[in-house]
């Protein structure tokens, strides 16, 4: 992607031009998106085998890695629109509507796995800090429910965000460049709001991730009852290596 940023000033008035041409970035990035694609595509069908299994046990491990294989996939379906938006040198060629849904499915796959892998931490925290008690409320209705409320605040969310959009933010069709989620320079209202989405889908779940961690390794590390054996099953075991 070759950004090119020019600036005339005027007495009070000034005019910023961002052009987005053909560059090798674009190639890069295709390249990227048909690898992910592929791999993204094989690997999530092998592990539906043995994360079904799991769930079928009613293994609460295994209904958060399902859910978050589903999310994947959701995604890895429009990464074929990603990669001829691309080949196009970003010029998305398919109207208003496709984009937003593209995106739509891009940014809510993002933030779902992001707090799938949130849950996934903290029932791994709770395992290791509290076993008694956690174990009478980890369930595999326990599980599903984290799961739905996920999916449910996530896309209620994004929803609102094309309900309320005039979709000129999502697809900018000025002086026909034709792009996707790449227009430029952004209007302050869309500046904040992408800040605001970045401090609670990245900050906060790096904190809660953090936290967790933390309290893991804490736990095993003042416990006096285990081996150094035992110790690192526990660890492997908190990070999700083994199921429960």
């Amino acid at each position: 992607m070759n950004v090119t940023v020019t600036s005339t000033a005027a007495t009070s008035n000034s005019t910023v031009c961002v052009k987005i041409g053909e560059s090798a970035i674009s190639d890069l990035l295709m390249s990227v998106y048909i690898l992910a694609f592929i791999f993204g595509l094989i690997f999530n069908v092998l592990t539906l085998g043995p994360i079904w299994q799991q769930v079928r046990r009613q293994n609460v491990l295994g209904i958060f890695l399902l859910n978050l294989s589903l999310s994947d996939m959701l995604f890895l379906f429009t990464m074929p629109l990603w990669i001829n938006y691309y080949r196009q040198d970003h010029h998305w060629g398919l109207g208003v509507i496709s984009c937003s849904v593209a995106g739509f499915f891009y940014y809510s796959n993002m933030y779902i796995s992001i707090y799938l892998l949130c849950c996934i931490s903290v029932d791994r925290c709770l395992v290791v800090t509290y076993p008694l008690r956690s174990k009478t409320h980890r369930t595999s209705r326990y599980a599903w429910a984290q799961c739905a409320t996920v999916y449910v605040v996530v896309i209620a969310m994004h929803i609102m965000v094309l309900v309320n959009d005039n979709l000129t933010d999502a697809h900018d069709g000025a002086n026909n460049n034709d792009r996707c989620y790449e227009t430029y320079p952004m209007e302050k209202p869309v500046a904040l709001f992408n800040l605001l989405r970045g401090g609670i889908g990245f900050l906060l779940p790096l904190l809660v991730l953090a936290v967790s961690y933390w309290r893991v390794l804490a736990t095993v590390g003042q416990s006096p009852g285990l081996s150094a054996q035992a110790k690192r099953k526990v660890r492997l075991l908190s990070f999700g290596h083994c199921p429960v």
